[in-house]
Order: structure tokens, then C-alpha cells, then sequence
């Protein structure tokens, strides 16, 4: 009895074994499907392209120039016996730069004098002789031929006169050039010659003074960007941009005062393809130093319904730019995007996007292709910051 009551007990137990096995499979309560979440959204900020009109600013570097950078050289030979400036001094038009010694050529006026004056009494010897001889040929008292050769000699040491007048002068002229003037108004280097220096007529180079006020900006534009202006302005730069050049300093400070282009090289550049240009800018502080480099911002057009972005929203590859595009269903689409000139905080999109478009402008980087999104949206930055180009 006992032994058949254990067989049904063993029985019943195996069934509710497999009838609990059945329910666990049916309802999925240890299948890998449980333990694997879907993803989650990943937190995005989002903002719609822009579209607007769009005045275009360009922007150019550039490095300052003097106008006149002058070499100091000396038209006489000699020790440098005096300097009254220091290198990097302002200096003025015609003020003393240095003084060569003039021992040699206060002599040579001495000499050159003396000269001169005794071809004038030979001069004058010889006139009278003249004088003579032609009172006695006018009474046949002395041949004609006599005359004559008096006459040559007369205008010969007149020829003379003249001969040690210059040499005179020259000397004069030599003894004057010991002292050396600056040329210009501007600066002068601080690779200058120290006293007792021995300077080369025409060959050493005792000092460089650069001009300062007004000042160069020398730049360069591509030979599109020329033509370009050179449409709007009916061939040639409009006056817009020539004559009312912005500059910004290294330090990002902008200079307050405009500038206008005074040159534009003959032609384009062999080598880089580009156009040369100078401009010019007041500089009474003389702030602007030759061999500083500035940006140059000049306005352009106005681009009609310009699509804009921000320029944080924008990754650029090997050449490429892309931006991350929120789909209808708010997932992540890789766009590869066309950009134009930049405008303050702001891109101008040339080809791939539409004004219906909304693009993700940060945690880009935590997002691909086809990641949902979670969208927070935005307004877009501010278009009024100094454009670039």
C-alpha cells in the first residue's frame, strides 16, 4: 500500500516539474532576451538652420610694413667719432645720426681753397696779358698769332678756375657728409654701429630707419576672391572694401583706426596664386610696428536668404565637413555638408542641408549613425560677432 502511495506521490511531483517548466518557457522568464534593455535615447542640444540675409565680411592676414625702409650708408669713408641716437629711437627728418670724423676733409677744403685761388690769379694774368697783346695787334705791333695762343691760354686757366671751383665745392660738399642725417621720419634699429666704427663710402650700412606714420599692412587675397570684388566693383576693387579696411591686432584688440589699399601688385603670383596687396593706416601712437601680423576684415556682399548654422555644430575631416542631422524620428544622420564663408559664431551652408532641417550643435562626439536621440532644442548663437572668412 505504502509502495504504490510512493509511486503516485513520485508522479504528481514530476508533472508540476514540467507543467512549471511549460509556464517558465511560455512566459520568457529566463530567456537572454530578459537581461538585454533596449538603448537609451542619448541626451542631445539641437537648433534649426537659419535663414536670413547676410551681409559678407571678409577677412585676410596680414603682417605691417614700413613704407620706407632705408638703408643708412655713408658718402664718405672714416671713423665714427660721435652717435647721438640709440638703436630704437624715433627719429626725425634731418636730425644728426652720427658723426664721422672731418679732420681729413676740413684739410681737403684748405687745399682745394688754396688751389683755387691761385689758378684765379694765374686767370687773371693771363687776361691782362690778353688785354696787352691785343692793344699791340690793333697797331701791328705784335703778330696776330701771338694774340691767339693768349687768348687759348686765358680760356685754358679759366677752364681751370672752374676745374678747382668744383673740386672746392666737392670738398666742401665730403666734409658736410661727416655728419649723417636721418632721411625720414621713423625709427631707427637697434643694429646700429657703435663710435670708433670704420664705415665704407656707399658700402656699410651704419643704422636702418623705417618710416612709422603712416604705416603699411601688406596682405593677400586668391585670385577668385579678386575677381569677385572685381565684379562688384565694375572691374576694379568697389570703394566699399578699398577704403574702409578694419584691422585686428594679434592680441585680438581691433585698431580704431580705418585703413584704405594704396597698391595692388601687377599680377598674380606664380608660386601661391594669389594677389598682393598694401594698406595703408594712420599711426600716431605708433602702435603698429613693421613685422607685426593683423587680420584684415573688409565688407563684402550681402548673401539674399543665406542658410547658417553654428560653427560648433560643424565636424571637419580630411577636407570634409559633416554635421549630425536629427531625423523625423529622432535619430542621428551623418550629413556631409558644403560651408561657405563664416559669419561671427556662424557658418554659411552652400549644399546639404534645408531651412527644414535641425542639426545637433552639442554632444555630437557621444553620438553615430542611427543613435536615438533625446532633443533639446535651442536658439541659435549670435550672427552679430566680426565675421571671418
Amino acid at each position: 500500500m505504502s509502495s504504490k502511495y510512493s509511486t503516485r506521490t513520485y508522479a504528481a511531483i514530476m508533472i508540476s516539474a514540467i507543467l512549471a517548466g511549460a509556464v517558465i518557457v511560455h512566459f520568457g522568464w529566463f530567456s537572454k532576451t530578459q537581461t538585454t534593455q533596449a538603448p537609451q535615447a542619448v541626451e542631445v542640444k539641437a537648433t534649426k538652420v537659419v535663414q536670413r540675409d547676410t551681409p559678407i565680411q571678409y577677412e585676410f592676414v596680414g603682417q605691417v610694413k614700413s613704407k620706407d625702409e632705408i638703408r643708412i650708408m655713408s658718402k664718405v669713408s672714416g671713423n665714427i667719432v660721435a652717435k647721438m641716437v640709440n638703436g630704437g629711437d624715433l627719429v626725425y627728418k634731418g636730425q644728426p645720426l652720427f658723426q664721422i670724423d672731418d679732420k681729413q676733409y676740413r684739410s681737403a677744403i684748405n687745399s682745394a681753397r688754396a688751389t683755387l685761388n691761385k689758378s684765379k690769379v694765374t686767370l687773371r694774368n693771363s687776361q691782362k696779358d690778353v688785354e696787352r697783346y691785343q692793344k699791340l695787334a690793333s697797331v701791328n705791333g705784335i703778330a696776330q698769332q701771338t694774340v691767339d695762343a693768349n687768348v687759348s691760354q686765358a680760356e685754358e686757366d679759366a677752364a681751370t678756375v672752374d676745374v678747382n671751383q668744383a673740386n672746392l665745392q666737392q670738398a666742401e660738399q665730403d666734409s658736410q657728409d661727416t655728419l649723417i642725417v636721418s632721411p625720414v621720419d621713423g625709427r631707427i634699429d637697434v643694429n646700429d654701429v657703435s663710435n670708433g666704427y670704420y664705415v665704407v663710402a656707399g658700402s656699410t650700412t651704419m643704422a636702418t630707419v623705417s618710416s612709422m606714420d603712416p604705416i603699411w599692412v601688406q596682405f593677400s587675397m586668391s585670385e577668385n576672391e579678386y575677381l569677385n570684388f572685381a565684379q562688384l566693383g565694375n572691374g576694379t576693387l568697389p570703394s566699399n572694401f578699398k577704403d574702409n579696411l578694419k584691422l585686428t591686432l594679434s592680441n585680438g584688440v581691433e585698431y580704431p583706426l580705418i585703413g584704405r589699399i594704396e597698391q595692388i601688385d601687377k599680377g598674380v603670383s606664380d608660386t601661391t596664386g594669389t594677389i598682393t596687396l598694401k594698406a595703408a593706416f594712420s599711426n600716431p601712437q605708433k602702435l603698429l610696428l613693421p613685422g607685426m601680423f593683423a587680420r584684415i576684415s573688409a565688407q563684402g556682399d550681402v548673401r539674399q536668404g543665406a542658410l547658417l548654422i553654428p560653427q560648433r555644430a560643424v565636424k571637419e575631416l580630411l577636407e570634409n565637413t559633416f554635421v549630425t542631422v536629427v531625423t523625423k524620428d529622432n535619430k542621428a544622420e551623418s550629413r556631409s555638408v558644403k560651408m561657405g564663408n563664416k559669419v561671427g559664431n556662424m557658418w554659411i551652408v552652400e549644399e546639404g542641408l534645408t531651412v527644414d532641417d535641425c542639426i545637433v550643435v552639442e554632444g555630437i562626439d557621444k553620438v553615430k549613425q542611427g543613435t536615438t536621440l533625446k532633443v533639446t532644442m535651442i536658439e541659435p548663437e549670435d550672427l552679430q560677432t566680426p565675421a571671418k572668412q
